[in-house]
């Protein structure tokens, strides 16, 4: 596809991704110069990599999934590689389609990606995180600086990584020491924030069963790690009942956040947050990552559906929820960075979801960096044979950002693949 057919079809279905250019590249000058090396580029190269994820231990079940990720998951990456030898890389969402790749094939960068908006094809979705390594590659600069660098250099992390470990194996249940073992591994990465899964009673233990050893769980998690703040989630397994007769229990531990205690509405949520008040809780609600519909076409929110978002926002702007969880891999890169504004205005903090692949925090981290309006980051203490980590950190409870061109992780070819 030629230069000039792609700057007509981007004028014609690329306005909601153009609307609010802005950031680092707000001045015309930096501007031009930036569009003028991507310029430079043509895209030769698309090719898949498979990678299997590593995490230092089998991560049991939560309250709804027998094993939720195991010893890791595996995923695809997409590389693009440009004439000029420059390259970029991401996750790939969305099935492996080589007709689709291979349209963008000898396609000017410039005609696909402006640094100070993101995507400016959107029917460029699948490259939109690799297409962002890429500029921030050719450019020289990391991707956080480059899409305004509004945040800090060093965000909170937390360990998602701290399931049901006491409930496993079925036939000898290995308690709670080792959910205390599992925070332990974590601490000893750098994590001064757990995440703690809860809501035994949906399926592991009857109802009372399950609630006691929540609390139990946390409460020991609070008293192993002085330390530490705490987050729980319940991927909707509790009843307003529960969740408030745990929020009483919990009262005097160091509890961050509460996450999808259940289904939110905003009745339920209302008597929570009045328990919470009168139990002192200062703990933040966060919720948002289950999505109930998917948006096709896309909506201004990606693969969400304009009423999902807008019910949530409602919740927020009531003072019902504190954090969205919304998903960059469902938003997409270039949204996220144009809605982030409309969610800071309105005093919305985000924490993008990540679970369950190591690039992902990474990616949120970028997000949180470069836009600000990132209150935490979920971390993944996992890693992949053929992906280099190490210019990133991870100290006492913080990922401190990468200095180095693009996203910051590099790819390094396995053997047996092209």
């Amino acid at each position: 596809m030629q230069r000039r057919k792609f700057i007509k079809h981007s004028a014609i279905t690329g306005a909601s991704l153009l609307a609010g250019r802005g950031g680092q590249f707000a001045s015309a000058q930096p501007a031009t110069q930036a569009m003028g090396a991507l310029s430079d580029h043509r895209i030769e190269k698309i090719q898949w990599f498979w990678r299997q994820d590593r995490f230092q231990r089998n991560v049991g079940p939560n309250s709804f999934m027998d094993h939720a990720s195991g010893w890791g998951g595996a995923y695809d990456v997409r590389l693009i590689t440009t004439n000029q030898g420059a390259r970029g890389w991401a996750m790939a969402y969305g099935k492996k389609n080589d007709e689709y790749y291979s349209r963008y094939l000898g396609v000017n960068v410039a005609d696909l990606f402006d640094p100070s908006v993101g995507l400016i094809e959107p029917g460029a979705q699948r490259l939109d995180i690799a297409l962002h390594d890429l500029a921030g590659n050719i450019l020289g600069q990391p991707v956080w600086r480059m899409i305004g660098g509004k945040g800090p250099r060093q965000l909170p992390i937390y360990s998602g990584a701290i399931y049901f470990e006491d409930v496993i194996p079925t036939e000898q249940p290995r308690g709670i020491e080792a959910v205390l073992n599992a925070c332990r591994k974590d601490y000893a990465l750098g994590y001064r924030y757990f995440k703690l899964k809860i809501g035994r009673g949906l399926k592991w233990m009857n109802r009372r069963a399950g609630l006691k050893r929540d609390i139990d769980v946390t409460k020991a998690v609070n008293e192993t790690f002085p330390d530490c703040r705490i987050l729980v989630d319940a991927n909707d397994a509790y009843t307003v009942d529960e969740a408030i007769e745990y929020v009483i229990a919990t009262a005097d531990c160091n509890l961050y956040w509460l996450e999808e205690l259940f289904r939110e509405n905003a009745s339920d949520l209302m008597r929570l947050r009045e328990a919470m008040d009168k139990a002192g809780s200062k703990a933040l609600i966060a919720d948002g990552e289950k999505r109930y519909d998917a948006a096709d076409p896309p909506t201004r929110w990606g693969g969400y559906t304009e009423h999902f978002v807008a019910d949530l926002v409602e919740l927020c702007e009531a003072k019902l929820v504190d954090v969205l969880l919304l998903d960059p891999g469902i938003m997409g890169f270039t949204r996220y960075r144009k809605n982030m504004a409309y969610f800071a205005e309105r005093r919305i903090l985000t924490s993008p979801h990540t679970w369950a692949w190591s690039p992902r925090p990474f990616y949120a981290a970028t997000l949180g960096a470069g836009l600000g309006n990132v209150v935490i980051v979920e971390g993944i203490p996992a890693v992949a044979k053929g992906t280099d980590y190490s210019d990133y950190e991870i100290q006492n409870g913080n990922i401190i950002m990468s200095d180095e061109p693009g996203i910051g992780l590099k790819l390094e070819r396995l053997e047996g693949e092209g």
